[in-house]
């Protein structure tokens, strides 16, 4: 009975386009109807933070370097990932995050909350060799990232289309994003204290590669690497994920 109705809808060109239509319906209602509530499913979170201009530049290599391929950036609600990882992922903590880095791929860690579980110095002998830290890592090394000066010139840019799709970075930011990445990395220089200033106080200022002559794409991508999880506590503060976040290691 199914295979003969089939053959019958399929000689019925306006009743199999309407079939096709009927189908792809249900899967546009699945995706779209939750929209209608997403004021009421995300949560508050007054003090979530946006990414500076180094931790962007960070995030931007990140990409580009395929890290997300291997690393999810999405705890679940399952007691064993939680036990691993920490506090279930929050919709909010994604809020600036464009393109949100979601997922299920684990070849690696999940690194939702990897912001000051290792210390700086522990993310530069990862990067540039896996396995001097992690003996069964298969992890390829990106030692060049050392040797690669961060491009900063372009960050207003990247700012500015960040402002497009709804991060309110303010025009000063804009305007002094290149300096803002540079001081960041550069603890001793002239141009740290304007980052606290526009990113508050509670921005990481150092020289993330252990170099503080330079600002390169280790110290960018270290920065970004150390904000994970950190941008807001509003997981930690859920009564059904009371850890803390871990202090940051110097």
């Amino acid at each position: 009975m199914p295979e003969f109705f089939h053959r019958k809808l399929e000689r019925s060109t306006i009743g199999f386009v309407l079939a096709i239509i009927a189908a792809a319906s249900v899967g546009g209602i699945v995706e779209i109807a939750p929209l209608f509530t997403i004021d009421e499913t995300v949560e508050e979170a007054p003090d979530m933070r946006f990414y500076t201009p180094l931790e962007l530049a960070g995030r931007n290599i990140y990409i580009r370097e395929g890290c997300y391929a291997c690393h999810s950036q999405m705890i679940r609600t399952l007691q064993d990932e939680v036990e691993r990882y920490g506090p279930y992922s929050l919709a909010v903590e994604s809020r600036y995050d464009h393109p949100m880095l979601w997922g299920s791929k684990r070849t690696g860690p999940d690194l939702a909350r990897v912001g000051g579980k290792y210390s700086d110095f522990w993310h530069v002998a990862h990067l540039t060799n896996p396995r001097d830290v992690v003996p069964e890592s298969n992890m390829p090394a990106y030692r060049w990232l050392a040797r690669n000066s961060l491009r900063t010139e372009d960050l207003p840019l990247h700012l500015e289309a960040q402002r497009a799709v709804g991060v309110p970075y303010t025009d000063e930011m804009i305007e002094n994003a290149a300096r803002d990445a540079y001081g960041q990395a550069s603890p001793d220089s002239d141009s740290a204290s304007g980052v606290t200033e526009r990113y508050g106080e509670e921005t990481q200022v150092r020289a993330f590669d252990g170099v503080a002559t330079r600002v390169t794409e280790m110290d960018a991508l270290i920065a970004y690497l150390q904000v994970l999880g950190r941008l807001t506590d509003a997981a930690f503060l859920d009564t059904a994920a009371p850890q803390k976040p871990p202090e940051p290691i110097e």
